[in-house]
């Protein structure tokens, strides 16, 4: 029996790195005494999987693991995955939360190879909206947008343009000024792919760098402030779904046709 459950990863814990993440879902697992499936060998451990990464420092609504249970324990049977959320959330640290869960085909796909993109929000500071509004423009005009990466320990030039499904300035926060100015914190929503490479934010806030100002004012730009990870999507024929809908919102369950593509 394999079990997939979907978390949220906020706070201070966002400064956590996915391995000690990995231990503490361990030692949540162990407390609740699921019949957990081991690796074999001299030291065995739980089979989990984890979905992509999640940077550190980024916060996330939508992250996940898939739990493998042992066929040959009785107790595996009785297992409630509907109570798996709200018994689990208890015993982990703050910050991690579990929202919702359901039993997924033992063999299924890896949500690494099915996971084709995802949702952000993110915060930058140092630029006006005004300013932010025409470098988003011209990055999706552009035809590519190179940006130097780093890939197991070597600086690279990538073209982040086919990366952005789709970016846009959000809708001014209640309470702010009418005018931004270059300390206020400004929001962007992308959609980003995965596949054959993620996209970190900081990539996304590069890239923005690059193209420049349309105006020509060569200022500092803008700052990566804070991001948060909001959906992963799997995509099917024209069609794409999450991974694991929340229990509040059966809607998200259904697939949805796939958003119109920034190109």
């Amino acid at each position: 029996m394999r079990i997939r459950l979907r978390f949220s990863k906020v706070g201070k814990v966002r400064f956590t790195s996915q391995r000690d993440v990995a231990r503490m879902w361990e030692r949540a697992l162990r407390r609740a005494r699921l019949p957990m499936a081991y690796t074999e060998g001299f030291s065995p451990r739980p089979q989990l999987s984890f979905g992509l990464a999640l940077p550190t420092g980024c916060e996330s609504l939508a992250e996940y693991v898939d739990v493998l249970l042992d066929d040959t324990r009785p107790e595996t049977a009785r297992v409630e995955v509907g109570a798996l959320p709200a018994r689990l959330s208890g015993m982990l640290p703050e910050g991690l939360d579990v929202h919702a869960g359901e039993p997924v085909e033992r063999r299924a796909t890896s949500l690494q190879q099915e996971v084709t993109s995802c949702s952000w929000t993110m915060s930058v500071r140092g630029i006006g909206r005004p300013e932010l509004e025409e470098r988003v423009a011209a990055l999706l005009a552009s035809p590519e947008v190179w940006i130097a990466r780093e890939r197991k320990g070597r600086h690279e030039r990538d073209d982040l343009r086919p990366s952005v499904l789709a970016l846009a300035v959000a809708g001014r926060r209640a309470g702010t000024a009418s005018a931004d100015g270059p300390d206020d914190v400004v929001d962007l929503v992308a959609e980003l792919s995965c596949q054959p490479r993620g996209v970190r934010p900081v990539e996304l806030v590069r890239g923005l760098l690059a193209v420049g100002s349309p105006t020509g004012d060569d200022g500092p730009g803008p700052v990566l402030d804070r991001a948060c990870r909001t959906n992963q999507w799997i995509e099917r024929d024209g069609v794409r779904r999450e991974p694991v809908a929340l229990r509040d919102d059966r809607s998200a369950a259904r697939a949805v046709p796939a958003m119109e593509r920034a190109s």
